[in-house]
């Protein structure tokens, strides 16, 4: 499903914290999500990416009361963002990494160099990935550490020294918990705009892994004409066959 396919409710839900057996006790951003999606009352749906619903969750909850509602516009847009297998771990990093780059620079020094560490492993683990790390990401990246130096410093020799990359194996648990890390991280911060920063920062994974999956889509719509057109050339460059 696209998530183009479903347009904003005619009406604005009301926001709450945490889990909801039923509507009528309220809803959060998922469950509300699960509805217009047609699925059943959850908020674990099929329809969204298992680390974007947690993103969104998490959002959810570490929102204010006043500002909570603010969210529900983005409702719709998380719908039909699922991809396939193939997809699953380059989408969790895309999450990742916009959660630890967007928290880095107002998060307490403990949780920075977290952070550090994880967006580092976020982008050698994209590497390895056939989507790459894009030249988005890179500056993504590099904007984060502009406003944090020493911390970047700190993570690269601990890495170094840790040897890190040589045995490093990226599971759901450990991009959730850079998430989990990241969204404390902004809800925790001396900062003005903590609503505002969380906002934002689900915003822009929503476009990551709109972007992303799109770019999949084109991929996977490319590979059957150019597989066509290689072999209709191996045909008109093989020899005829001859026949008894």
């Amino acid at each position: 499903m696209s998530p183009h396919a479903i347009s904003s409710p005619d009406f604005m839900p009301v926001l709450s914290r945490g889990k909801h057996r039923t509507p009528r006790s309220g809803g959060c951003f998922m469950e509300f999500a699960s509805y217009l999606a047609g699925e059943t009352w959850s908020d674990h749906p099929a329809c969204t990416h298992p680390q974007l619903a947690s993103l969104a969750r998490m959002t959810n909850d570490c929102t204010s009361d006043a500002a909570r509602s603010n969210l529900a516009a983005l409702i719709p847009s998380v719908i039909g963002l699922r991809g396939d297998d193939s997809d699953e771990q380059r989408i969790s990093l895309i999450v990742a990494l916009r959660a630890a780059t967007s928290a880095l620079p107002v998060a307490n020094l403990e949780r920075q160099r977290a952070l550090a560490v994880g967006i580092l492993t976020c982008e050698h683990m994209l590497m390895r990935h056939s989507g790459g790390f894009s030249s988005g990401m890179r500056a993504q990246t590099r904007q984060a550490f502009a406003q944090a130096p020493d911390t970047e410093k700190w993570a690269r020799h601990f890495i170094v020294e840790a040897g890190s990359f040589a045995h490093t194996k990226f599971t759901s648990r450990t991009a959730d918990s850079i998430v989990r890390t990241a969204v404390q991280g902004i809800a925790e911060a001396c900062d003005p705009d903590i609503d505002g920063r969380l906002n934002r920062l689900l915003t822009a994974a929503i476009d990551d892994c709109t972007t992303a999956l799109a770019e999949t889509d084109v991929a996977e719509s490319a590979t059957p004409t150019a597989t066509a057109t290689a072999t209709a050339a191996e045909s008109q460059a093989a020899p005829p066959l001859r026949t008894r």
